[in-house]
């Protein structure tokens, strides 16, 4: 997919993007880059940190960070600013899945999930709100899923922790809105990712079957739009849920 930004687009500024190692993360993160901002990208290890630092060559570099760690989200932020001296854009992407029908959940698989994907959304925004507010500017963009809009047997969980970051984002876009911040949401349906690959034809025409388009999407859609969020020409869009999932589910 042809990138359709310049490196104007977002020269000058600096962006945080969690999960940054693989998958849509590693997509963000490398649009963000080319679209001219400096981007810091985070994993949960030293060698996935290391791979965000090489794909990104000198746009940025790798962090490590364990979302659900109030001292690790910290740490991260203050060293950002510490460096930098700003935070613009913030991109929360990282999560987890742990998947079960609630008759069978365990509790630690209930609070895993929620703490990683919506607290750990809420610490990162939290952290950088107080930079975006005195500098009165700052776009964040969270990472939501089409399945905290349509539910999903067996992900309880992971549903209502997508959900709870689609509520919390609209609430903060109301908050903060005077202090030229804006806050959406991008919803994802089927993505073409390392785990997409993994399954059988089988599988596959299974899914692309609640697709009008019959595709998976690819990484770089979500990444595009993301760029536009991140973007002047989006400054008067906030608390919005932008679905990008090729028909999967249509407001």
């Amino acid at each position: 997919m042809a990138n359709i930004f310049t490196p104007n687009t977002l020269k000058g500024k600096v962006a945080l993007v969690t999960g940054a190692s693989r998958g849509i993360g590693a997509a963000i993160a490398l649009a963000l880059s080319q679209a001219g901002a400096k981007v810091i990208g985070t994993a949960t290890t030293e060698k996935g940190a290391a791979r965000i630092t090489e794909n990104l060559i000198s746009q940025g570099r790798g962090a490590i960070l364990d979302i659900t760690n109030t001292e690790s989200s910290l740490a991260l932020i203050s060293d950002i600013l510490n460096q930098e001296n700003t935070l613009d854009i913030v991109i929360n992407n990282a999560g987890i899945t742990n998947d079960n029908l609630l008759a069978r959940m365990k509790e630690n698989d209930w609070n895993d999930v929620i703490n990683a994907n919506l607290n750990g959304t809420y610490r990162i925004c939290k952290l950088a709100l107080k930079t975006m507010m005195k500098q009165r500017y700052g776009r964040i963009i969270n990472i939501s899923s089409v399945v905290g809009l349509t539910g999903n047997p067996g992900q309880t969980n992971y549903a209502a922790s997508k959900a709870g970051v689609i509520g919390f984002t609209k609430s903060l876009a109301r908050e903060v809105g005077s202090r030229n911040i804006t806050a959406n949401i991008i919803a994802p349906g089927l993505i073409q990712t390392d785990m997409t690959d993994a399954l059988t034809s089988e599988q596959a025409e299974k899914m692309l079957a609640q697709v009008p388009l019959k595709r998976f999407g690819q990484v770089e859609e979500i990444a595009a739009m993301v760029v536009y969020l991140a973007s002047d020409s989006a400054s008067y869009i906030t608390g919005e849920t932008i679905n990008i999932n090729g028909g999967m589910l249509m407001n």
